[in-house]
């Protein structure tokens, strides 16, 4: 053995088992480093839609398509360009994706209109989609199985990290520099995620199971699958159904001012990042039973945050649980799905992932467009009532699959 393979050991992903020691903690986290960058770059745009509609002399819903047409990115390019990519080795793919991900922030960063930053935001989307699905593959791989729910976690913990410092740190950039200098910042933060998979990732990764197009997309036969991505769909519909609108909820009906709502929704991504760390410990051993505990405490706290919204500190500590219990869905929906594909055909296990991670972003959409049809019709003091109906629905998904599963045992 080289000097070189002495210090970066090769995996090789497969069905079976793969044994790694010292490359795991460094590996996972190049993942969470670039998977910071990546939801950073998703959920800013929701603080600078209206500095650039302002730039752009565009209306806020117009801007607002920039995070709808950065959804149809993720849905299509996740499942499509997994396909399509299945047989490139795997640490090459990282690295064209993290490059991928650095120009499309870029071609933002000096986008002269509307269009160009559409256009942008899609490519973005596109490799968001890729790293997530093929990465999360990569997580449970390098690591023993009953830490692979963890692996995913940790993976993760970058997206809800985000959401907790990158997205008020890059709105404010946005607001003092221009909302071009928050895309070159992110694109700084491709960069480091870049190096980070160079040096950090195994030298050799790739899938021995590879299939044809038409093998890869039988997963859409699969009922077990299309459970799956039915309750990640309906999940984070109610997710997002709520949590695209908070900050005039908490506003409006709540009374909180403006200042110390930007302090909550901060308190809220720390415990979306502690709770997805916490998910992932959960759902190690039996992913579909954690996960049917985790959603049915969801829809208790939705239902709670009806009442305790219009009191200051109830609301607060009630917007805390369901930080937590939001994003610890995560890994036992994406370990599960994983799961699945390996014990049905090991060759779809990449484009299972990507399926779920379009499903999820599907869900987003849905929840973001529900939630502005329930302010609009009804009302904001609707919103969390209506975030329960799709959590109950997402609920009843997974009690449907551990039925057929079968060997579930639910208590």
């Amino acid at each position: 053995m080289n000097s070189q393979s002495e210090i970066i050991p090769s995996i090789k992903i497969s069905a079976s088992r793969v044994s790694v020691k010292n490359t795991m903690p460094a590996a996972l986290w190049a993942l969470t480093i670039s998977a910071f960058g990546i939801g950073t770059t998703e959920f800013v745009i929701v603080g600078l839609l209206p500095t650039v509609a302002q730039d752009l002399q565009i209306s806020i819903p117009s801007a607002g398509l920039l995070v709808s047409f950065y959804a149809i990115g993720v849905a299509i390019g996740a499942p499509i360009i997994t396909a399509l990519t299945n047989k490139i080795h795997r640490k090459p793919l990282l690295i064209y994706l993290m490059l991928l991900f650095i120009g499309g922030n870029v071609l933002a960063g000096i986008a002269p209109g509307f269009i160009s930053l559409v256009f942008a935001r899609v490519i973005t989307g596109f490799a968001h989609g890729v790293f997530f699905s093929v990465g999360a593959t990569i997580a449970t791989a390098i690591v023993p199985v009953d830490k692979r729910a963890s692996a995913i976690a940790i993976m993760f913990a970058g997206l809800t990290v985000a959401m907790a410092i990158g997205v008020p740190l890059g709105t404010l950039i946005g607001q003092y520099f221009g909302w071009r200098a928050t895309f070159l910042c992110v694109a700084g933060l491709g960069t480091i995620g870049l190096i980070a998979n160079i040096f950090l990732l195994p030298r050799a990764i790739q899938n021995d199971a590879v299939s044809s197009i038409t093998q890869q997309f039988s997963i859409l036969s699969n009922r077990k699958l299309i459970l799956a991505f039915l309750t990640t769909i309906f999940n984070y519909a109610g997710v997002f159904l709520v949590f695209t609108y908070l900050s005039p909820l908490l506003m409006e009906v709540t009374h909180i001012s403006h200042n110390t709502v930007s302090l909550i929704l901060l308190i809220y991504g720390i415990a979306i990042a502690i709770g997805n760390i916490a998910g992932g410990k959960l759902a190690n051993k039996v992913p579909l039973k954690a996960l049917l505990y985790m959603l049915t405490l969801q829809a208790l706290v939705l239902f709670i945050f009806t009442y305790t919204l219009n009191y200051t500190v109830p609301a607060i500590i009630t917007l805390f649980a369901m930080g937590v219990l939001s994003f610890a869905t995560v890994p036992a929906s994406q370990l599960y799905v994983v799961q699945t594909a390996e014990h049905s055909n090991p060759a779809i296990v990449n484009v299972a992932s990507a399926f779920n991670i379009a499903s999820f972003n599907a869900g987003a959409a849905l929840g973001a467009y529900s939630g502005g049809w329930v302010v609009a019709s009804v009302g904001l003091k609707a919103i969390s009532s209506y975030g329960v109906i799709f959590m109950t629905i997402s609920i009843c998904l997974v009690l449907i699959s551990i039925w057929t599963e079968r060997k579930v045992t639910i208590i």
